[in-house]
């Protein structure tokens, strides 16, 4: 098993061989690399040498390579030898660790110090703590005295093993690291600075949640017997904030509103004005100035499978930030207020998603992944437990942002928030099978009103607007409300069974509450 190109051939190094072991299963020679600036030292089970081989003759000849004994301690030296010879098979040994088995004479004065290949880690480096001379791998016993020898044996041996290649100059390397070396000992011991880099990449979670953080903040309100927390939107610099209004009516009477901001400072606020139709408020911080405001987008471009993140309280727990995809567009969503109450219904067509959303997130940001706002959070549909508690299963509910910003624009300037009609009264459509929604029939036509002006009549069946199906009356309702009044829209409706399409201005209700 000799090279013609290893310079170490003539007189091939014998390194120690393992000890006699009783079983098989410490035949690991596993490499554990120490701590930077710590001492490497034996870890492994203590191995014995095997018997070194016979001098070469004495003869004027040319020189050739030869290696002292490495328990020693001896560097490699220069020899004369008279011919190459081929050392017998019985003589040799591996140059790696834990291929041969051969046994040490028992007379071998170092045979209780001798080190294996395995350096040992450094003090405390095991998980349950332990000196530096403890076992680096099971089943292995502690290192004896000796280290002087040992540490000596070692570097001999690495420096021949570098003769047969990689593997040599690595565990040289390993061998006599210190703290003014470049290579990496430890991970606790190098930070990579990539890894903490403040650019974060475009388009990820993490840059969106860095750069919309700052402007979410947590709310917590208390009134009569109820208190609860929602989440918010920042919308100016002197604390103007967006959220839902069952988040905040049950402060509505002499009840205590408090913001948490992201940077852990709490400040009282008070509602600006609510919008019980859109679920929507506007409450304002006391005492504010340089805050962050949110990006504001558009969501009338929005894409199913379009990728958007959540960031709230979710249970409390304030900046929680989850992600999900656009799961449908318009969806027709109807809720009551924070009290069930039926009266103060909501119907609005929602951006529907399954990032994480909980009782909690209420009024807090959709984002895209750009970190632009493209709805508000608001309802979710969920499978409740026996004790009452809900939580998400991926059906989640948002006020699309367009409706949000008008909304917001009216209670900020101290309006009744005007809605848009169509003037009509609409039922379920049923097919030919009795339970098949199949759109929103008119009942009734308001006199004047902008159905009336546009023709329309009871019994039409609505079945679209602006290309949007309408399958159900509810579905009618929330996609008008998502208009301004005096926009116009695009009616498909059918009558005596013919499809039939007319423009429609819309009409408002005046800005009423109800």
């Amino acid at each position: 098993m000799t090279d013609s190109n290893d310079p170490f051939a003539a007189n091939p190094y014998t390194p120690p061989t393992d000890r006699e072991r009783k079983g098989t299963d410490d035949t690991d020679d596993t490499v554990v690399q120490p701590h930077e600036g710590d001492a490497a030292t034996a870890s492994q089970a203590p191995v014995a040498d095997a018997p070194p081989p016979p001098p070469p003759p004495a003869a004027p000849a040319s020189s050739a390579s030869g290696a002292a004994d490495p328990a020693a301690g001896e560097p490699t030296v220069e020899v004369p030898a008279q011919q190459e010879t081929t050392p017998p098979a019985e003589d040799y040994t591996h140059r790696y660790p834990g291929t041969g088995e051969q046994q040490a004479p028992m007379d071998d004065p170092y045979r209780q110090d001798e080190p294996t290949v395995a350096f040992a880690t450094s003090p405390g480096a095991g998980y349950g703590g332990g000196s530096g001379d403890g076992p680096a791998t099971g089943g292995s016993t502690p290192a004896r005295p000796g280290r002087g020898r040992m540490a000596a044996a070692g570097l001999a041996f690495l420096v021949l093993a570098a003769g047969a290649g990689y593997g040599g100059a690595w565990a040289f390397d390993q061998q006599n690291d210190d703290s003014s070396s470049s290579g990496v000992v430890s991970s606790l011991d190098d930070s990579d600075d990539d890894a903490t880099q403040a650019s974060l990449p475009a388009g990820t979670v993490e840059q969106v949640a860095a750069k919309v953080l700052p402007s979410v903040v947590q709310i917590n309100v208390r009134g009569g017997q109820e208190s609860g927390s929602g989440t918010g939107v920042i919308l100016s610099q002197d604390g103007e904030i967006l959220t839902n209004n069952h988040v905040v009516e049950v402060a509505g009477d002499g009840g205590t509103i408090t913001v948490a901001f992201s940077d852990g400072s709490n400040a009282k606020a008070a509602i600006v004005g609510t919008d019980p139709k859109t679920d929507l408020a506007v409450i304002k911080a006391e005492g504010q100035s340089g805050l962050s405001p949110a990006t504001l987008g558009s969501s009338a471009d929005l894409r199913v499978g379009q990728e958007v993140i959540a960031i709230g309280s979710p249970f409390g727990l304030e900046s929680t930030v989850t992600q999900g995809i656009i799961s449908a567009l318009n969806r027709p969503v109807s809720s009551s207020n924070a009290s069930g109450q039926e009266q103060t219904r909501t119907t609005f067509p929602a951006v529907q998603t399954d990032a994480a959303i909980n009782p909690g997130n209420s009024g807090g940001p959709l984002v895209d992944l750009k970190g632009r706002v493209i709805a508000i959070n608001s309802a979710i549909k969920s499978a409740t437990t026996s004790s009452g508690e809900a939580g998400s299963i991926g059906l989640g509910f948002a006020i699309p942002i367009d409706l949000a910003k008008s909304v917001a624009k009216q209670l900020i300037a101290g309006k009744k928030v005007a809605h848009a009609q169509i003037g009509v009264t609409v039922d379920n459509a049923l097919g030919e099978d009795g339970i098949t929604s199949t759109g929103a029939q008119i009942k009734e036509v308001t006199p004047d009103g902008a159905g009336a002006k546009a023709g329309l009549k009871p019994g039409d069946v609505i079945t679209a607007v602006n290309d949007t199906l309408i399958p159900s009356s509810e579905a009618l309702v929330a996609a008008v409300r998502g208009y301004s009044p005096g926009e116009k829209i695009d009616v498909t409706y059918t009558r005596d069974g013919k499809k039939n399409e007319v423009e429609v201005t819309l009409g408002s209700d005046g800005g009423t509450a109800e």
